[in-house]
């Protein structure tokens, strides 16, 4: 019998129909909150992760196509031959080990596990395709049809947090430029100074953007053109061409902490709460995307009681608690990539010289299925270390991959499985064990109040080179094993009572295997602020807890204003604009004239000082600098900023003030009241879909979610990101009171669902744009005060249908 099931929208007090699946072993009933929180109680382990698969692709069924899709680089199958190049960037990188062993890596039943978490998506998706249920919209705009999954599908490394080959291939440029000496006083690398000279049997003349274009294309976002979509519902090319860039692409970070993306969490003792329980409070920040990249889920059966978010394709809780403990997570960081660089044979390009002899490539061939054409074979080709990117033929070069996260173990967030049992912190500890991937730093409390940190992810050891620039392959620089994890850092219950991280630099003096780590770390500038609000000393409600969430006041604006008070400035206008900033708070607030003031300011600042510092044939390759680095030259300038170089550094000053008020006048009009941050055309929040730029204005209407104005930035907790638009930050927020469950609180914007039509497409954005939460009750008392719909899943047979 096929799956026929459909959600039934019924008051809290109407009794469910019962439904009837094929797969389910025993009844499962999912009571859904008026959040779009779907709380699912089943009877046994198997049933559970079917059902968690099942609500998660409904609610979510385009979605999970699309990772489908990227995860087996069938992506030019739907849309051409401009995404082959993804295609075969995803094979080449497609995890080949044993799949059974990566499969109970993540639990002792990690195979039974997802594979009934996979049994329930491909349920859904044959419900859609044999039933009666209707595909959400995008389904129609791009005239496809969804595809059953594999637990293959699941464990694709395609969205992980990697690092760091795209930074090490610009490095190793940049000191090719302006050498090692120059590159390195240009980034704040800890501890210590690493080795950045490029070995001399690397040609840096040859280290070119191309090298990495197959990692960057199976790495990218998908970006959809007018000709994807169908003719009623297209979008013109020039409505196309002035949206594209401006659509929150899933871009993913380099994982040093000094983009956009970032994350805040911190655990709080009860000394310092009010109920003498501690809080564990988390908001990771992500591309902002619709529908969000995070999914809120109940998961109870016998064992299993953990409630929280992850990503909807993936099963179990990465952040959230269970009846003993909650945890949250932030990028920790780390160096688990290198860029190899081979010679190989002028007379065979399939060896590559190794030692003292010539090595033969490992060739796999396979055909890739292309829209509108016969399916093209292509070669993969891989030497001992991993994926051939690149072939010079020309100068008998080879480029080549070796990831960590190639590995066995090394699928994102999948270890979250065992964390979600844990019963202690000891438990929790051993858990983190076995989570490899993202490099994560990993917070923890509980109902016994205990609170702890512990730094995960896999570590290579590199006994000597820092792997900050590409290296030979020719065997003299191999890894030597991988740090254990739990020798990464770790503290439990410190006597400061709390522990805060923000990307920032967690390693203890003394660390004795500073080899493993990487060295480039954030501004800690989040992380400041983190620490400054919790060492007041005070007990902490949960109110403060979502203030401190929320907070954006400017570390960076605090360090740089007074800088600008004994100016001599030449006009009135920058005089008035140099005495708001002097009487201001440092709160980027919204609604505040002087905040406007001060971001035009400082990323104009930030574009001089660069212009200052850093040697012209570098610029494009060093990026953009770190602000710690930055405040340090304009406190103590050097010669580079002129003979006299407080007068010169006078002179960036004034100049970036200057250009800050001329970008506003044009942006915004002479008049200063209307030059409040937080508006269209300025700081604001403008949410689009993948779709979005391809099709019409009324489709575009329908996908589309926002604008609403923001304050913050880059440099606040309240990370809103360095653009107009905010296209990350935390539109997943958790803040778990150890004491009550039900005294927790969340935010998910914009919305539980990815269907626009259905009601929680858009429901939560109001309330995290005026900086509310939701319940994420606990208890089924509570649950059941405001459920909204209920389902009941009967084995096929069970009921007559």
């Amino acid at each position: 019998m096929n799956v026929l099931f459909a959600l039934l929208v019924l008051s809290p007090l109407a009794a469910a129909e019962p439904l009837s699946v094929a797969g389910l072993l025993e009844p499962v009933e999912i009571l859904t909150d008026r959040w779009g929180v779907a709380h699912i109680y089943a009877q046994n382990e198997h049933d559970l992760f079917f059902a968690q698969g099942y609500k998660a692709t409904r609610d979510r069924l385009f979605q999970f196509e699309m990772w489908r899709r990227q995860a087996t680089g069938t992506v030019a199958e739907i849309l051409g031959r401009r995404e082959l190049q993804r295609d075969i960037g995803t094979r080449l990188h497609r995890f080949r080990k044993d799949l059974d062993q990566e499969l109970n890596h993540y639990h002792p039943r990690g195979k039974a596990i997802i594979e009934a978490f996979v049994e329930g998506i491909n349920a859904y998706v044959d419900e859609v395709l044999v039933g009666p249920a209707r595909l959400p919209i995008e389904f129609e705009l791009l005239g496809i049809e969804p595809r059953r999954w594999t637990a293959a599908d699941v464990i694709s490394r395609h969205q992980g947090l990697l690092s760091n080959v795209t930074s090490e291939l610009r490095t190793g440029q940049a000191v090719h430029v302006i050498g090692a000496e120059k590159v390195r006083e240009l980034d704040w690398y800890r501890p210590g100074e690493p080795e950045l000279g490029l070995d001399p049997a690397i040609d840096g003349s040859l280290l070119k953007d191309e090298i990495l274009g197959l990692y960057q294309a199976f790495r990218g976002p998908v970006e959809f053109l007018p000709e994807d979509i169908v003719a009623e519902h297209r979008a013109d090319a020039r409505s196309h061409d002035r949206l594209r860039d401006t659509v929150s692409r899933a871009a993913l970070p380099a994982g040093d902490g000094t983009d956009d993306i970032g994350s805040n969490n911190w655990v709080v003792s009860g000394r310092f709460t009010q109920t003498g329980f501690p809080y564990i409070v988390n908001d990771p920040h992500r591309v902002l995307a619709v529908p969000s990249l995070r999914y809120f889920v109940h998961l109870v059966a016998p064992g299993w009681n953990v409630i929280g978010g992850g990503e909807p394709v993936l099963p179990g809780i990465s952040i959230g608690h269970n009846e003993y403990g909650g945890w949250g997570l932030t990028v920790f960081g780390q160096d688990n990539e290198d860029l190899y660089v081979y010679d190989t044979n002028p007379r065979d390009p399939n060896q590559y010289r190794y030692l003292e002899g010539w090595e033969e490539m490992r060739i796999l061939r396979e055909a890739i299925p292309i829209k509108g054409e016969s399916p093209e074979t292509v070669e993969l080709k891989y030497t001992r270390h991993g994926p051939v990117l690149f072939e010079d033929r020309e100068h008998h070069k080879a480029y080549a991959l070796r990831a960590a996260w190639m590995e066995i173990g090394n699928s994102p967030y999948l270890a979250s499985l065992r964390m979600n049992q844990a019963k202690s912190w000891e438990e929790f500890v051993e858990a983190c064990s076995y989570s490899r991937i993202p490099a994560e730093n990993m917070i923890w409390g509980d109902v016994d109040k205990n609170i702890g940190y512990q730094a995960v992810g896999i570590s290579p050891i590199r006994p000597n080179w820092s792997g900050l620039v590409p290296v030979p392959g020719d065997g003299r620089y191999e890894w030597d094993g991988f740090l254990p994890i739990t020798a990464l850092p770790r503290v439990e219950n410190p006597e400061k009572g709390y522990w805060g991280t923000a990307n920032n630099f967690m390693v203890p003096d003394g660390y004795p295997y500073p080899e493993a780590l990487h060295w480039s770390w954030g501004d800690e500038i989040r992380g400041l602020r983190v620490d400054e609000l919790l060492s007041s000393g005070r007990r902490f409600t949960i109110v403060d807890m979502m203030s401190f969430q929320h907070d954006e006041l400017s570390i960076p604006a605090r360090s740089i204003v007074p800088l600008l008070k004994e100016l001599e400035l030449d006009d009135s206008r920058s005089r008035q604009a140099r005495d708001l900033l002097l009487d201001w708070d440092f709160v980027v607030d919204k609604r505040s004239v002087a905040a406007a003031i001060y971001v035009s300011f400082e990323r104009r600042l930030l574009d001089e000082v660069a212009s200052t510092v850093v040697p012209e044939p570098a610029r494009e390759l060093i990026g953009r600098l770190n602000k710690k680095r930055v405040i340090d030259w304009l406190v103590a300038p050097d010669g580079r900023f002129g003979e006299d170089p407080i007068a010169g550094r006078d002179a960036v000053l004034k100049a970036s003030l200057s250009g800050a008020l001329s970008d506003l006048t044009e942006r915004l009009g002479a008049d200063t009241r209307n030059w409040q941050y937080g508006q269209e055309n300025f700081k604001h929040v403008a949410i689009q879909h993948a779709l979005s730029p391809a099709v019409d204005e009324p489709t575009r209407a329908k996908l589309d979610v926002g604008p609403a104005p923001r304050g913050g930035y880059d440099s606040t907790l309240n990370n809103t990101g360095s653009g107009d638009n905010q296209t990350s930050g935390a539109t997943f927020r958790v803040i778990l009171d150890a004491s009550d469950w039900d005294n927790s609180i969340a935010t998910n914007s914009p919305g539980q669902s990815g269907n626009p039509d259905d009601p929680h497409y858009r429901d939560l954005f109001e309330l995290w744009v005026k900086h509310q939460y939701f319940p994420l009750f606990y208890t089924r008392e509570k649950i059941e005060s405001v459920t909204e719909s209920r389902l009941e899943l009967q084995p096929a047979g069970a009921t007559d249908r």
